[in-house]
């Protein structure tokens, strides 16, 4: 029998803490119905003491899923620790994972602590954590730069003190497989009680070795990883979950382990998260990015076509590939249409919003042969953006190109519920555009990126738009699909734009 390998998600959590990357309440809540349909173990749903949306998000998180574990992430105070358990009571099964800094370089310059406060502080934390569940997680961040007398000392107290699952995280990125795999070995060995408690990982990606560092810590005794939907996070992001599974289930070979993970929902998940956040994911991305079971080279198609398993080492079908399409037409039913958002994980609070995804659905199978769930997927964005209370909100949009003249466009925005509209002239349509907007909200910010992708196949597909933009040292991504790549803009560039007026304050776990 082999080990299962425990997949602890925090999509929700680290990965919203990719600049731009913060997601609302029920975007939160899709994705952590998509990752319990993929049997995901433990679901970190956010950090609730970080804003009350924070809270809320993992409350209705919490509330939700019922297949898989809730986490909740808290600094080693009380307040964070009372809060994340008071977010996390209406859960099936819950956990609170709570963290401090062990390393000498985090000690002395973030916390102004000395070690033997750091150890009572710990303890203290996992005992108040325990009062609220059995199930408590402690992270001594950044353990890869951390002593490791110290190290171990601080993890056999805190498991003393009653943690039941133990996180080494590389928090920085700053090392390296063999001897990251090596530091798990040796702290199992040499902490008394470790087989009281599971061994986890959550490595970051700086030097582009989360995933391989995650992996040499497996081979060396971990039972826990701790990853995100197509590798998102800050900086350069966390260990991929979808390269972590499919690297164990690969190699059986080598690994004495497994998880539990229904593989074939990877695609799905990932295009979710993309869609959600505004991260396109690279098409040379592994597992997930377009190209990842293409091939151009004559001998490599050769080569597959007598034998799959000469050039592919795993079956696209078994993380998804060729599964996304629905069979609705224009002609198809509301509770067609509606068995099939549940089908993906996707429930309406409002009657309203349903209706109008509908009438959008409608619209868009008039415009295209073949609807995707990934096309599902966009229009219940969209649905949920513009039905939110922003502040600008498109009315229309008119814009002409033609050889030789500059291209001009038209917009009429509602600001407020007053329309107004503007006109500007541009190097292109969607230049534009974004200036006929500016020129009417003068909202001075920085245009960081601009991004197209098309959702599915083909020249009628719908486009896909991201656009960043920064004021006054903040950063929202803005996100807008269409058939019509000038539209798909406005409502993008409009989308960032309603989030930067609705600033609101979020506290970093880290500070």
């Amino acid at each position: 029998m082999k080990d299962k390998l425990i997949i602890f998600d925090t999509t929700l959590r680290d990965g919203e803490q990719s600049p731009g990357a913060s997601m609302t309440k029920d975007e939160k809540l899709r994705i952590a119905k998509s990752l319990e349909k993929m049997h995901v173990d433990i679901i970190e749903a956010g950090f609730p003491i970080a804003s009350p949306g924070d809270f809320e998000a993992v409350k209705a998180v919490a509330e939700s899923v019922t297949e898989s574990t809730v986490c909740g992430l808290a600094r080693a105070l009380d307040k964070d620790i009372d809060r994340a358990a008071e977010a996390l009571k209406p859960a099936y099964s819950s956990r609170i994972h709570t963290f401090l800094a062990t390393s000498p370089i985090h000690m002395r310059e973030k916390l102004r602590m000395e070690p033997e406060q750091v150890v009572e502080q710990a303890v203290h934390a996992v005992k108040r954590a325990k009062n609220y569940t059995d199930n408590v997680e402690f992270s001594p961040e950044d353990a890869g730069r951390s002593d490791f007398d110290f190290l171990c000392r601080v993890i056999e107290a805190t498991i003393d003190a009653g943690a039941t699952t133990i996180n080494i995280p590389d928090t920085v990125g700053y090392n390296l497989p063999q001897f990251f795999g090596q530091l798990i070995g040796d702290l199992i060995e040499n902490i008394p009680n470790s087989d009281k408690a599971i061994f986890s990982v959550h490595c970051h990606n700086d030097l582009g070795l989360a995933v391989g560092n995650s992996l040499a810590a497996v081979l060396n005794g971990a039972r826990q990883v701790e990853c995100t939907i197509n590798g998102l996070g800050e900086r350069a992001g966390n260990a991929a979950l979808e390269e972590i599974v499919m690297s164990v289930r690969t190699r059986r070979d080598i690994f004495s382990c497994d998880s539990e993970l229904d593989t074939t929902q990877i695609i799905h998940c990932s295009r979710l998260v993309s869609t959600i956040t505004g991260f396109p994911v690279q098409p040379n991305k592994a597992i997930v990015g377009a190209n990842a079971f293409a091939h151009e080279s004559g001998i490599h198609q050769d080569g597959v076509l007598k034998s799959r398993e000469t050039y592919e080492i795993m079956r696209a079908e078994d993380v998804g590939w060729n599964a996304n399409r629905m069979v609705l037409g224009k002609h198809s039913g509301r509770n067609a249409f509606r068995s099939r958002l549940e089908e993906l994980g996707i429930k309406f609070e409002k009657e309203e919003d349903l209706n109008s995804t509908f009438a959008r659905f409608k619209d868009l199978a008039d415009k295209k042969h073949e609807i995707f769930d990934d096309d599902l997927q966009a229009l219940v964005s969209n649905t949920l953006q513009e039905s939110a209370d922003e502040w600008i909100k498109l009315v229309s949009i008119k814009a002409s190109i033609e050889t030789g003249e500059k291209p001009k466009a038209e917009i009429t925005l509602s600001l407020g519920g007053e329309e107004k509209r503007a006109f500007a002239e541009g190097g292109g349509p969607v230049d534009a555009t974004f200036k006929a907007i500016e020129s009417m909200i003068e909202s001075g910010c920085d245009l960081q990126l601009y991004s197209v992708n098309n959702i599915t196949t083909g020249t009628d597909s719908q486009g896909e738009v991201t656009v960043r933009i920064g004021k006054d040292g903040r950063i929202v991504n803005g996100l807008g699909a269409d058939t019509d790549i000038v539209t798909a803009s406005a409502k993008a560039y409009i989308n960032a734009l309603n989030k930067v007026f609705a600033k609101s304050e979020r506290a970093h776990p880290q500070v």
